[in-house]
C-alpha cells in the first residue's frame, strides 16, 4: 500500500521524499511506508487552509453541515475499510476500530447541526437605551497532533 499526504487539495509525499515504515503491532509485519512530513509539509498544509478558510467562512451554516454530513456518510460506508486499516495500524480490536469509525461520523454530523444553532444574542448594555450584539463566526485554522490511541476519532471531535 501506498499512502501520501493531502494538502492543498493534493496528493503529495514529503518534501524531502522521507518514509518511515508503519509496523502492524499484532504481527511485527511492515505494513506501509507513509510519508514523514515535519515542519515544511506543517507550514504548507496550514497555508493551503488559511488560503480556503475565506470560502469556507463564508459558506452558511447549512452548506457547511452538507459537507460534515457527506463525510460522515463516505465514513461510514467505508467503514469496514477503514476499520481494518486502522487496526492493522493500531493492534486494536477490529470492534473496538468500527466503533471508533462510528464515533467519528456520529461526531461529523453532530457539528453539521450544531452550526445550525449557532445563534446571535442580544445583551443588555449598562447604559440605558443600549445593547450589545454577540454573533458568532469562524475564528480560523487551528493544527493538532493526533495522539495514538484514538486517532480518528480524536480528530473528528
Amino acid at each position: 500500500m501506498a499512502f501520501k499526504m493531502f494538502i492543498g487539495g493534493k496528493w503529495c509525499d514529503a518534501m524531502d521524499g522521507t518514509t518511515v515504515p508503519v509496523v502492524n503491532p499484532a504481527t511485527e509485519e511492515v505494513i506501509c511506508e507513509v510519508p514523514y512530513g515535519g515542519r515544511r509539509e506543517a507550514e504548507e498544509a496550514l497555508t493551503a487552509a488559511a488560503g480556503a478558510f475565506p470560502a469556507w467562512s463564508r459558506a452558511s451554516s447549512y452548506e457547511r453541515g452538507v459537507v460534515l454530513k457527506k463525510a460522515a456518510d463516505l465514513m461510514r460506508e467505508r467503514k469496514e475499510e477503514l476499520a481494518r486499516l486502522l487496526t492493522m495500524e493500531e493492534g486494536k480490536p477490529l470492534a473496538e476500530s468500527r466503533s471508533e469509525i462510528e464515533a467519528a461520523a456520529s461526531y461529523f454530523e453532530w457539528f453539521a447541526e450544531e452550526g445550525k444553532r449557532a445563534y446571535g444574542q442580544i445583551v443588555p448594555a449598562t447604559s440605558s437605551g443600549k445593547r450589545h450584539w454577540v454573533l458568532k463566526h469562524p475564528v480560523g485554522v487551528c493544527a493538532t497532533i493526533a495522539p495514538w490511541n484514538f486517532p480518528v476519532l480524536l480528530q473528528a471531535r
